[in-house]
């Protein structure tokens, strides 16, 4: 898994670390370091935590203008155990709906 990473033909157009509005702004990441687990497999250090312990996100994309981001995800959707919505939407999607964004292409 720890060879697996996020989409990176976006990084031309949109890096959330870099994106002032973006729940993952500031985000430093390493190339040699894996620190994120699922269920014991590291994942590649380019997922961004977002609290749920299952599950791993990643904006691809965000437009302010128009009102849409393209989020790609990794790992098990898993509310019975973990209640991964509420971290989705309290995490990435309540922050990003201040800044405008309403509609969201889940990868």
């Amino acid at each position: 898994m720890h060879d697996i990473e996020p989409h990176f033909q976006w990084r031309d157009h949109y890096i959330a670390s870099e994106d002032k509005r973006s729940p993952f702004y500031g985000r430093r990441y390493s190339e040699f370091y894996d620190s994120n687990l699922l269920y014991n497999f590291y994942l590649h250090p380019q997922w961004d935590a977002f609290g749920s312990a299952t599950l791993y996100a990643k904006i691809l994309f965000a437009d302010y203008d128009q009102g849409f981001a393209l989020i790609e995800l990794i790992g098990e959707w898993n509310d019975a155990l973990h209640n991964d919505i509420m971290f989705l939407k309290r995490e990435i999607a309540d922050v990003l709906l201040k800044q405008g964004i309403t509609k969201y292409i889940f990868l």
